[in-house]
């Protein structure tokens, strides 16, 4: 049985990013685009980063087009937006496809875990990953990175 840690991006510099290199601990990953309405989810996700990095928490942004092409921008180009406009520097992948027959991997591999309403729909959806690479919970782009659901499952996840 697959889990999280079977699947591997590349970074916006083009480096490995293989999820197994984050065993034992949890993360989220979140498909993002630069020019759509949750974009200033930006922000609550670099804070969230900040605070529970120390305490094993990684989060991972994921460019995506696949939804009104509200990313249509090179990987220079997203990494830039994301670290002048928002401070990003969580680790940021190379944009995808997260849906359809050309989806990542990762993201039909979590919509197999999270049932069908688990399949990205917009921008800005919120996967949650365990310390054993189970995916824990799921979020939906309207839930605020900041809000008190989405930050009590991740205090579930580390304590």
């Amino acid at each position: 049985m697959a889990s999280a840690y079977d699947f591997a991006f590349t970074t916006l510099k083009g480096e490995p990013f293989p999820l197994s290199a984050l065993k034992g601990l949890p993360f989220i990953v979140v498909n993002t685009a630069s020019q759509c309405g949750f974009t200033p989810q930006y922000q609550a996700l670099q804070a969230i980063w900040k605070q529970y990095r120390e305490a094993g928490l990684t989060v991972i942004g994921v460019p995506c087009n696949d939804f009104g092409g509200q990313e249509p921008g090179s990987e220079a180009e997203i990494g830039r937006f994301c670290e002048m406009n928002y401070g990003v520097d969580f680790p940021m992948m190379s944009k995808v496809h997260v849906k359809g027959p050309q989806a990542h991997p990762f993201f039909k591999w979590a919509a197999d875990e999270g049932g069908f309403l688990a399949r990205p729909r917009w921008n800005f959806y919120k996967y949650l990953i365990n310390k054993d690479g189970e995916l824990e919970d799921w979020f939906v782009a309207a839930t605020k990175p900041d809000s008190k659901k989405f930050t009590g499952a991740i205090q579930k996840l580390l304590y």
